[in-house]
């Protein structure tokens, strides 16, 4: 069957995905029930206000959202950042945004699959959490080669698995406040339970905004998606909505349920991780602690799935466009995917993965190093589409508030997130970048040396 093509002539990708499916992609990446490892750590910080966290968090991330919305409009292909990168601010930033997103998309799914396996290994504690590692990613990579169709429909299936867990748990919550009443004032996941100041509040976004990582993989479809690139835009959009729904009302009604004040919380660190699982002990007992657990296993690996698939289509568009080795931008002609790309992501995660399943600090030194890549690459998609917009003055004339007002916005957060970020993150984006920026000189160097030949 020969392939589609793009608006350059280029191998293209099928337009097999519907809004449904779109959604249901960036939820995944991102999990219903992300907050859960990082509530202890953001009650602490923000003095108890941690559902007002999640909703500053959640308006802050929409300046970002509503930049990928305007960007997929003017390139709906496969790529996301990357693409818009490149033909708002140049092949250059173009490069380097897709560079930078790689580091984010190859490394933030094997923090997935490592949940993953954390969480089965506490399941079933014969079997290393190694090798339910790579179990989990053995297992996605296939569903994602069968098929991107095929991918979404067995996520559909998990997602709404995962929003069932979230849903008993908000109706023991709420039979439990109705039996015992709160330990905290009504009013205080909103307003803080003493001791509130903007910097907590802020301080604890930064690490909030984390929790949203993955709704921008949406984005990386728009090449396969059936209705073109305004549904794209529009899943980005409600896929943000909903998550920041459902990050403030669960983190709302653990924080009325918490058994640890706020200022304990901050003296005693060690508690912070298991914060949310002590307080669902606390209030309707163990047997919802491990459904939750189980939830976050399979979460996890297919939140992995998500994400190994972004990248896939993340080193397919680079490829395509000789960024990257030009194998990488072969599609399979049965299932219509990016098959060496995705494999090749699968790997690189499967060695991250495993390597720190194997390791006491894994978790640690992978989770210190995904975000920084990400973020930058959001400051360039905010800077595209002021490039794109206000000052090459394409695709009409340029809106004051959405095209430069909002960008800005979104890189004042970014940047401030960026600087927050932790010292180890802050090293190892900086020798990416400075690869990146190597790999970007030798290319253009050769591509010279190859015209005057």
């Amino acid at each position: 069957m020969a392939q589609p093509a793009d608006e350059r002539g280029r191998t293209g990708l099928r337009r097999t995905l519907t809004f449904r499916d779109l959604v249901v992609y960036g939820l995944l990446f991102i999990a219903p029930m992300a907050p859960v490892g990082v509530f202890g750590t953001l009650d602490a910080k923000s003095h108890g206000a941690v559902a007002l966290v999640y909703v500053v968090a959640t308006v802050a991330m929409a300046f970002t959202a509503f930049s990928y919305a305007q960007m997929v409009r003017v390139a709906p292909q496969a790529g996301s950042v990357y693409t818009y990168a490149r033909v708002g601010l140049g092949e250059g930033p173009g490069f380097v945004a897709g560079w930078m997103a790689m580091l984010d998309y190859l490394l933030i799914p094997a923090v997935a699959y490592l949940f993953s396996g954390i969480a089965m290994n506490a399941l079933v504690p014969e079997v290393s959490r190694w090798v339910w590692t790579a179990v989990a990613v053995v297992v996605t990579t296939g569903l994602n080669l069968w098929g991107v169709r095929a991918a979404a429909r067995v996520g559909f299936l998990v997602l709404a698995m995962e929003i069932a867990v979230l849903l008993v748990f908000v109706a023991s919550a709420v039979f439990a406040l109705a039996e015992k009443g709160t330990r905290r004032d009504w009013l205080s996941p909103l307003t803080g339970d003493g001791g509130l100041t903007t910097g907590a509040v802020f301080a604890a976004v930064s690490v909030a905004v984390l929790s949203y990582l993955g709704f921008d993989a949406i984005a990386a479809f728009a090449e396969e998606s059936a209705g073109g690139s305004a549904r794209v835009a529009r899943a980005v959009m409600t896929c943000l909505a909903v998550a920041g729904v459902l990050f403030v009302a669960q983190t709302y009604l653990a924080a009325l349920l918490a058994p640890m004040t706020p200022a304990e919380l901050a003296a005693d660190p060690a508690a912070q991780g298991s914060a949310f699982y002590d307080t669902v002990d606390a209030a309707t007992g163990t047997w919802l602690h491990d459904l939750v657990a189980a939830s976050k296993a399979i979460g996890a690996a297919f939140a992995a799935l998500a994400g190994q698939a972004a990248a896939g289509r993340l080193l397919f568009a680079m490829a395509r466009d000789r960024r990257l080795p030009a194998p990488l931008a072969k599609v399979d002609s049965g299932s219509g995917v990016p098959r060496p790309a995705l494999l090749g992501a699968a790997v690189v995660t499967l060695v991250a993965a495993v390597w720190a399943a194997r390791r006491d600090d894994g978790l640690d030194r992978l989770v210190s190093v995904v975000n920084v890549g990400a973020l930058v690459a959001f400051a360039l998609l905010h800077l595209s589409v002021i490039g794109w917009f206000a000052v090459r003055k394409r695709g009409g004339p340029a809106s004051p508030v959405r095209h430069v007002v909002v960008p800005l916005l979104g890189l004042a957060v970014v940047i401030a997130v960026v600087v927050k970020a932790a010292a180890t993150a802050q090293i190892v984006g900086g020798v990416w970048l400075a690869v990146g920026l190597g790999v970007l000189i030798t290319q253009r160097f050769r591509g010279r040396a190859a015209g005057m030949g």
